[in-house]
C-alpha cells in the first residue's frame, strides 16, 4: 500500500506546560535556533479560547511556548501542538503580502476567531530566523520575537508540504514522457 498524504495541518504532538517535551526520535530535529545560536525552536500551534494560532516553541526555555497576538509576543500557558519538521516533506518557500505561491499547499497552523486560516510561515528578526503565522487575511507574515509582534510584509517564508504520493509521481513521469513523443 503507498504510503498515504499526511494530512493538511501534518502530524502534531499534543504538549503543555504539564506535559515534558518529546525526545529526538518523536520531535525531529528542530528547523530554527535561537538567538544564541545552539537551543533548538521548532514549529507548533497555540490552542487558544476561540482560536488557534501558529507559535514557536523553544523547549529550552522555562515557558517554552510563544504566539504573536495582538501586537505583542505572549507567552501561552495551555495546550500547545508540535508539528515535527520533516524535510523529506516540508520546505519553507519565500513569499509575501499574505500570497500561498501557486501550486503549492501550504502546512495549515491555525485559524483566527472567525474562522480565517493561519498558516506556518518564518522569516529572519535581527539576525535570526523565527517561525510565525501568515495568512492572505494578514498580508504578510506575523512573527514572535523579543516581546513583540513583528509584522512583515515581504521577504518571508511559508510552510509547504512537498509530499507527493507515488502514484502522483508516476502520473507526472507517464505524462512527461508523452508529451516528449508528441514534441
Amino acid at each position: 500500500m503507498p504510503p498515504q498524504q499526511p494530512p493538511p495541518s501534518g502530524y502534531r504532538i499534543p504538549l503543555s506546560p504539564e506535559i515534558p517535551f518529546p525526545g529526538i526520535e518523536r520531535s525531529r530535529g528542530a528547523p530554527f535556533t535561537d538567538a544564541d545560536g545552539k537551543s533548538p525552536v521548532f514549529v507548533g500551534s497555540a490552542l487558544m479560547q476561540y482560536s488557534v494560532h501558529p507559535c514557536k516553541i523553544a523547549p529550552n526555555q522555562p515557558r517554552p511556548c510563544y504566539v504573536s497576538y495582538g501586537g505583542v509576543e505572549i507567552t501561552h500557558q495551555g495546550r500547545y501542538d508540535l508539528l515535527p519538521f520533516v524535510p523529506e516533506h516540508m520546505e519553507f518557500v519565500k513569499t509575501s503580502n499574505g500570497l500561498v505561491p501557486p501550486g503549492r499547499r501550504p502546512v495549515k497552523g491555525g485559524f483566527e476567531n472567525d474562522g480565517k486560516e493561519l498558516y506556518h510561515a518564518a522569516a529572519v528578526i535581527n539576525g535570526v530566523k523565527v517561525p510565525g503565522k501568515t495568512g492572505p487575511h494578514l498580508g504578510g507574515c506575523n512573527i514572535p520575537f523579543d516581546g513583540m509582534e513583528n509584522v512583515l510584509n515581504d521577504d518571508y517564508e511559508i510552510l509547504w508540504d512537498s509530499f507527493v504520493a507515488p502514484s502522483l509521481w508516476l502520473s507526472l513521469i507517464i505524462c512527461t514522457q508523452v508529451l516528449e513523443i508528441l514534441d
